[in-house]
């Protein structure tokens, strides 16, 4: 953890390396992140391209170094927010699929239906699981990041578990739906 706070501080200070690897780092879960939220790969490409130039144009914002990739998570959402409005259409791509075609089908039609119920969440539904299931962020930060209490993020998150529950069918084992 100190190294990862040093990072961040480099970073900070102009470090374009730094900032370089601790992106790298967390690339991944980002891409997914924001291919959750607009369903296709270069579309999700463009919204991290985007969210990466605006981090690093503005990394002094960033208040406490151990949040950094809080932080980053949210300028992602919020990109990607902003990319749905101009879009005003989310569809799924067949490309998906093709490149999914490793899985056997019915873990890919058991993701897409998750997807699928996802993005039909309110927004703050639909942040609070990507956050608390995707990013492993403790509730305690995802109510930091998007200001809201600890119990509203509870809340939040029970309400979206049981919308996702209804949408999906009543799963018989909720815990799959998050992994």
């Amino acid at each position: 953890m100190d190294n990862y706070i040093k990072l961040v501080k480099k970073a900070m200070n102009g470090n374009e390396k730094a900032f370089e690897k601790l992106v790298k780092n967390e690339s991944e879960k980002l891409y997914k992140t924001a291919f959750l939220y607009v369903r296709n790969k270069e579309d999700a490409l463009d919204v991290l391209q985007d969210t990466i130039y605006k981090a690093y144009v503005s990394l002094e914002q960033v208040k406490q170094p151990e949040y950094f990739m809080t932080w980053l998570t949210k300028i992602l959402i919020r990109t990607a927010y902003d990319f749905l409005r101009k879009k005003r259409k989310v569809i799924f791509n067949d490309s998906f699929v093709n490149i999914q075609s490793t899985e056997n089908s019915n873990d890919i039609e058991d993701k897409l239906d998750l997807w699928n119920a996802i993005s039909k969440l309110n927004k703050d539904y639909q942040t609070v699981i990507i956050l608390f299931y995707y990013h492993d962020l403790p509730i305690r930060c995802i109510g930091e990041s998007l200001g809201m209490s600890e119990n509203t993020v509870k809340t939040n998150l029970r309400r979206a578990k049981g919308d996702l529950k209804k949408l999906l069918g009543g799963m018989k084992n909720e815990q799959t739906a998050f992994q």
